[in-house]
């Protein structure tokens, strides 16, 4: 009868010892790689514009500029733009990929493509250092023959 007793203990202590162990196991997995990332503007800051009475900025990303149409950002010098002002300029880009957020001054009244004034590369190599849900700025200063300006991005793994 002792024997059953033990048998029965010892069947009761290891089925409780394999549940302890698994709650043990879950963090790990809670920092999966992510395999590819969100990029969005966060903002743009004028230090010095080109113009006196300030400069009309849009982003071209992939081709397509923000904002769309004959749209455009005034920004004066202190001024702050976020990534709402210029319609949310958002991309995904794999853990190879890169996504580049040109920085341009256009002249109304029929806005186009503008002048490059500079750009900020969002780069694979970075997505691949996140876990998913992790989240990094990518800050750049980007200056020229009499402007200065400041652009953040913030990727997130996915």
């Amino acid at each position: 009868m002792r024997s059953h007793k033990l048998v029965l203990a010892l069947a009761l202590t290891a089925g409780l010892a394999v549940p302890a162990a698994v709650p043990a196991a879950s963090p790990a997995d809670a920092t999966t790689r992510a395999s590819t990332c969100r990029v969005e503007v966060n903002f743009v800051d004028a230090y010095d514009t080109d113009e006196n009475n300030g400069d009309e900025i849009r982003i071209n990303l992939a081709g397509y500029m923000y904002p769309s149409g004959n749209r455009y950002v005034a920004m004066n010098n202190g001024d702050r733009a976020y990534s709402g002002n210029f319609a949310n300029p958002t991309t995904t880009i794999g853990t190879t990929g890169s996504a580049l957020f040109s920085l341009r001054e256009v002249t109304p009244p029929a806005v186009g493509q503008g002048d490059v004034l500079g750009s900020v590369t969002a780069w694979g190599f970075t997505c691949a250092t996140l876990a998913t849900g992790q989240v990094i700025d990518i800050p750049q200063h980007i200056f020229g023959n009499g402007y200065w300006y400041y652009m953040g991005l913030v990727m997130t793994g996915l």
